[in-house]
Parts: C-alpha cells; structure tokens; sequence
C-alpha cells in the first residue's frame, strides 16, 4: 500500500513587513528610548533575529505613566461609555481586517503553529475587543454598584506564551471600564504588541490611552512598581507573580494576578476514549505545551490506562513537528533557548527519578528550539514532574482507582488553575468537578475559551478573574 505524505503548505511571510527596529509607544507616538540599550528578537524555528526593540528605562516608564494619567483625567475617564465603546469596536474590526498578518508575525515571533494563531488566537483576540465593547456603556448593570468607576492607570505586563491574546485580556476590560494602560509586552515577543500600537493609531485612540514600553525584568518591575499605577495585572510565572505581590503589598494598588498550573485531566472508566484522547493532547501539547493552564498530569482510571494509553501514543505518532508557518504543523518551536533548557531539565529529572519517557520518532530540525512531544509513565506524585511546571510539550500519566483518589491526587498541587473531567455520566462530572479546587473545569473538553466566561485560579495559580462580567470588576472601584 502506497503511503501518503503531506505536501508543505507554507504560508506567506511577504503580508508582514517588519520594521528593523522599533521604539516606545508613548503618548500615541513611537518615540526613542532615553536608554540606547536594545534587545533583539529571534525567530525561535530558525534563530534568525527579527527585529530589535527598545529597552525602555525608569525614565521612560515615568512618560508612560505621565501620558497615561493624563489621558485618564482630561479625555478617556471623562468619555461616555458608549463613545469608548466605539473605539473598542473599532479596533476589533481592524484587527480582524488584519488577522492573516498578526497571525503570521506572532507564529514568527513565538514559534506557535499558523494554524494555531490563525484559528484559535486572532479570533479571540477580536471577540475580546468585541465583548468589552458591549460593556462600555453597560457597566451599572455589571453588579459591581449602580455608579462604578474607573481605578485610573493599569499597569499590565503579558507573557510570551499567547502575546496578543494576553494583551487582549488586560487592555480591552482596562479601556471598556474608563482606565487607561501602561502595558509591558515579554521581550522575546514584543512584536505584536508593537502592531497593536499602530492598530491603535489607526483606530485614533486618543494619545496616551494605551502606552507600550518594550524591555526585559527591568522594566517590568519599574511598570509594576511605579507610584502613578492605580492598578497592576500580571499573567506569567508563579515566582514573579510573588515578587510583585510583595512589591504592591501595603500600597492602595488593585492587583490581579494569573500565573502557573499544573492541570489534572481526569478520565474515567466509562469516558469515550478517543474523544478523550483528542482532549488530552489538545490539553498538553496545544501550544507546545507553553500554556498556564495545561492539562499536564493526566489522571486515567487504573483499569482503562493501557487502552487509554495505546490509542495516545498512537495519535501523538500522528502529530507533525516542524515549521509554524506550514499550515500542517501540529507542534511548533519552542520560545526561547531559556525556556528548552528548563524543559530538558525537568525531563532529566522524570527519567532520574524512575519514570519513563517516550516521543514518538520525529525529525528534528537542525536549527531553532526545538522537543518532542513527550509522555511520561510510572510516574508518582513525588516527582517533579508532577510537582512542577514544565510549560513544554510533556505529559506526566497517574492513575488512580475510585473518584475519591481521582479527586485526592488532582487537589495534591501548590496551583489552582484548571482541571478537565471525562465521563458520560452527569452525576460523576458534577460530583467531580464540585470537589475539584480549580478555577476553570472542563467538561469532556479542553482548553474552550470564551470572552464571557471568567478565568482565573485559586493557590499559587494566582487570584482575580479575567473575562466575563467578574473580569470586569478587576477595573472597577
């Protein structure tokens, strides 16, 4: 029998043209950097720079600020809702208008997979933008008190996992409700956000409204730490995340705090299992795995595993590794060299440890950051590999015999952030998904967002929600 191979499908880099080097966004302008200090973007499938950006200094997070807080108090805080609704509105259309070009620059920026950022990330970065349009003018009927107001300048600082679609999250609920931003991208995937800025002209945001200043830790603690922030919002790693609370603790600044997980998928023995299959590795290796909210400890009942487990390897055989831009690609590049080296690290460890990992017989390209899709057996909760967050493309396998032990082992973690149930009985996934302390639990699904339901985690997996009517209430006083 005659084997059929996909044929390369490429998509197009000549729709984006980036800029050889980019400065702040302050004040509704691209503006030079007090600091000459510049930071260089790579291409994590080829290591190939991109662009460079500024390294935004203390000075320079000060005119941010200032631009932002003027803007709050003489044009966007003073503005009926239903105005700034409009101009939300219109930044939604632009960007789905220009949806192909910031779905390829962020698959060259990032790593992730077009099909990924075309599909599934641009769409919901337009209906964020959408969704909070709608609530600008309806924030007295939010529950949040009949006359809510806005806190006044939000410092925002987003990760390099999803860099549009975390921009989305903070600057659309921070615009709808009256407040303005001071929004720090993560300096390896600063350049989307560089495009929003000139989205933002395009739309005419009043200047000031939203300032980007682009630069490594530095500069998000000089954002985070400002005196003029009368709200903070951090999506990133759970030590960060206790940095900055220690640095907002006894000043009057909100804070919103969206960090690590370690998600339990729970499948039980009555669950349809190559539905769950497809659930699971959308749930790990969706994104190469660089997502908070991962479904990386699979928890199977003890009596279905090897089934369970056969039909997995199965379909992660299945799964093609490779160019982002090949709209075939399943697993894309991996961030940054940092981030391969601590995934490596932690694999060490599961194999040190006792347990035993496999990956499917994959090519490897010879440039770039690249690791296999990977599931680990015989692993116990003792393991790092259970314990810690790996944010790559690698599974730890439990198994368990009654709920009670399903629920026990999935609760057994310092996070709180998510959680899948698969089942065909009602009662089971209720039961289930009552005792389980996490913010969001999936039902015979995984990884389904929506702008209007609310996200967010309990323990180290952060506290305050984003999205949905709750989401809103992070901005309001």
């Amino acid at each position: 029998m005659e084997i059929f191979d996909y044929a390369p499908a490429p998509e197009s880099r000549s729709i984006v043209t980036i800029r050889p080097a980019y400065d702040l966004f302050i004040d509704g302008e691209f503006t030079e950097a007090k600091s000459d200090e510049r930071i260089v973007t790579l291409n994590p499938a080829d290591e190939e720079p991109l662009s460079e950006v500024a390294a935004a200094s203390d000075a320079d997070v000060d005119r941010a600020f200032a631009a932002a807080r003027r803007a709050f108090e003489r044009v966007w805080s003073p503005l009926p809702g239903a105005e700034r609704g409009k101009y939300l509105f219109r930044i939604a259309r632009i960007i789905q208008e220009r949806a192909r070009e910031l779905a390829v620059l962020e698959s060259l920026d990032n790593g992730k997979p077009i099909k990924e950022t075309r599909d599934i990330d641009l769409p919901l970065v337009a209906a964020h933008f959408f969704y909070h349009a709608g609530w600008a003018d309806k924030l007295a009927h939010a529950g949040v008190g009949p006359s809510p107001r806005p806190l006044g300048v939000a410092a925002q600082v987003i990760p390099w996992n999803f860099p549009l679609l975390m921009l989305a999250w903070k600057v659309a609920p921070a615009l709808a409700t009256g407040n303005t931003v001071v929004l720090k991208p993560a300096e390896t995937t600063p350049l989307t956000a560089l495009a929003f800025a000139e989205i933002c002209q395009e739309a005419e945001l009043p200047p000031g409204v939203v300032n980007i200043v682009t630069g490594a830790g530095g500069t998000g603690r000089a954002v985070v730490a400002h005196p003029d922030a009368d709200k903070v919002a951090f999506t990133g790693s759970t030590g960060v995340g206790k940095e900055i609370a220690r640095a907002v603790a006894g000043t009057s600044k909100r804070l919103t705090l969206e960090l690590g997980g370690k998600g339990a998928n729970i499948v039980y023995d009555d669950a349809a299992v190559d539905q769950a299959v497809e659930g699971i590795v959308s749930g790990i290796f969706f994104n190469q795995g660089h997502v908070c909210c991962a479904g990386s400890r699979l928890l199977v009942q003890e009596s279905i595993a090897e089934e369970l487990l056969t039909r997995l390897r199965a379909r992660i055989e299945r799964l093609r590794l490779g160019d982002p831009l090949d709209k075939n690609t399943d697993i894309g590049a991996i961030n940054s060299a940092a981030q391969l080296a601590r995934i490596r690290e932690l694999a060490a460890a599961g194999e040190a440890e006792g347990a035993s990992g496999w990956s499917p017989a994959c090519p490897i390209p010879e440039r770039g950051y690249w690791f296999p899709p990977t599931v680990f057996t015989g692993v116990t909760q003792a393991h790092r590999i259970a314990r810690e967050e790996i944010f790559g493309p690698v599974l730890s396998v439990l198994t368990f015999r009654t709920p009670e032990e399903a629920v026990a082992k999935a609760n057994n973690t310092q996070y709180g952030l998510s959680a899948g149930v698969w089942t065909e009985k009602g009662s089971r996934m209720l039961w289930t998904a009552s005792r389980l302390r996490a913010g969001v639990v999936w039902s015979n699904t995984f990884n389904v967002f929506d702008p209007a339901s609310p996200f967010g985690g309990y323990k180290e997996s952060g506290y305050g929600r984003e999205g949905g009517r709750h989401g809103l209430e992070a901005y309001l006083g």
